[in-house]
């Protein structure tokens, strides 16, 4: 048995490893993607911030959705339209913004800052990335929860996510002094510390 065959059937065997891997492999991807777009190239990419990229999306991101889609298919089980709604309705207001608040305090950390400035990341960037994520999630969403099986949810996301994590990455390294935030809107997290 070659290595292509054991890899097969281990990622048949144990699902998340699939999406461990893919993860592993678009977000540093999406990483280098953003990079370009600040006009880096090959010989000044910052690979420690690719590396944590991969870190994050491989051994964070892959799990925690992992488990969010293994609940949300035990809870509402079956993929018929009015399952993917609920599942769809529950993600955006449950699992979307603990994935991004995750998201900017985990890779702040990553960075070596100091919890307050994750918790103030998170606070600038949250809503504004929250906004355009519930405008494209929820139609990929129902797409996943009625039309992909169960066992490949995890990779058509980490797939479907190659361009949201370019987003993502773009939000990340923008001056959190420079994102716009509306005046009236509510801190999702204050914390002080």
């Amino acid at each position: 048995m070659n290595v292509f065959s054991k890899l097969r059937v281990a990622f048949k065997k144990y699902p998340l490893l699939r999406g461990m891997a893919s993860y592993g492999v678009i977000w540093p991807i999406s990483s280098l993607i953003q990079q370009s777009f600040e006009g880096r190239d090959i010989d000044n990419y910052d690979w420690w911030r690719t590396a944590r990229y991969g870190f994050y999306g491989s051994c964070y991101v892959a799990p925690t959705l992992y488990t969010w889609l293994t609940v949300a298919n035990m809870m509402w089980p079956g993929s018929t339209i009015r399952a993917g709604l609920i599942k769809t309705f529950i993600e955006t207001i449950t699992y979307t913004p603990f994935a991004m608040c995750s998201f900017y305090f985990g890779m702040s950390l990553l960075e070596l800052k100091p919890v307050h400035e994750a918790a103030a990341e998170v606070q600038a960037k949250f809503w504004p990335t929250y906004k355009v994520g519930a405008s494209v999630w929820p139609a990929i969403a129902m797409v996943n929860f009625c039309f992909i099986p169960p066992r490949n949810r995890v990779p058509f996301i980490s797939v479907c996510s190659l361009i949201w994590t370019c987003f993502l990455a773009y939000m990340k390294h923008l001056d959190k002094e420079k994102v716009k935030t509306e005046k009236n809107a509510v801190p999702f997290l204050k914390i002080s510390i």
